[in-house]
């Protein structure tokens, strides 16, 4: 069974020594503990060891355990990166502190609609489907500019970077570096991209955000 506590401080080191290997600061690179599927009981060793970023994948999962984790550590840094529906847009900006997949101009009005009623600013990315996959959400390569041109100019919403997802079957790190190839374009600082078999190679191409689960809580 894995220790929660000791997983997390064994990830930890691997990035820092992967940001070491290339130059970089730890603390420029943000883990987001993906607790999708783990309950509170789950989670709460892993705050109690003073982590405060976690990634969820679906709205109403969050919705059942993160306000009552909430009110034990108020400084929590919820990250929604799944896929969003724009019916569950109001909930997922009351819930989250950032959103990693907005991918279409229906959800990026939705999400600004929201902001704006519920006077809240989020930490913002636009998924690009950089493997131009069929079955994979997110924005064309070719149309990431204009897309993240309409968010930034038209909605005001305050995009930071851009994430990715790379195919399953495919070398991770070309993917990794066209997105920060098209982040640069966008002139945005943030790429968040890499799970936990990635991490090492996305800190080398740059992330700023990488997501890893099993490593910490154990197989789902």
């Amino acid at each position: 069974m894995t220790d929660p506590q000791q997983a997390l401080a064994t990830v930890y080191d691997t990035i820092a020594a992967a940001a070491r290997e290339d130059d970089r600061d730890a603390s420029d690179v943000q883990l987001i503990a993906v607790s999708k599927t783990f309950d509170g009981d789950a989670i709460r060793p892993v705050l109690q060891a003073g982590h405060r970023a976690f990634g969820e994948n679906r709205v109403q999962e969050a919705a059942g355990k993160w306000p009552g984790l909430r009110a034990e550590f108020s400084d929590i840094d919820l990250h929604l990166i799944g896929p969003l529906q724009s019916n569950k847009a109001r909930q997922a900006v009351q819930l989250f502190d950032a959103i990693h997949t907005i991918d279409r101009p229906k959800i990026a009005q939705a999400i600004a609609s929201e902001m704006q009623a519920q006077g809240k600013a989020l930490k913002l990315f636009i998924q690009v489907n950089t493997g131009e996959e069929a079955q994979k959400a997110g924005v064309l390569p070719a149309e990431s500019g204009e897309f993240v041109h309409h968010c930034r100019e038209t909605l005001k919403l305050p995009i930071e970077g851009l994430m990715c997802i790379p195919p399953i079957d495919e070398e991770p790190g070309v993917h990794f570096a066209l997105l920060g190839e098209l982040a640069r374009d966008c002139g945005l600082a943030k790429l968040s991209m890499g799970k936990s078999s990635e991490n090492q190679i996305a800190s080398a191409f740059g992330a700023t955000q990488v997501r890893d689960g099993s490593a910490i809580f154990g197989a789902r």
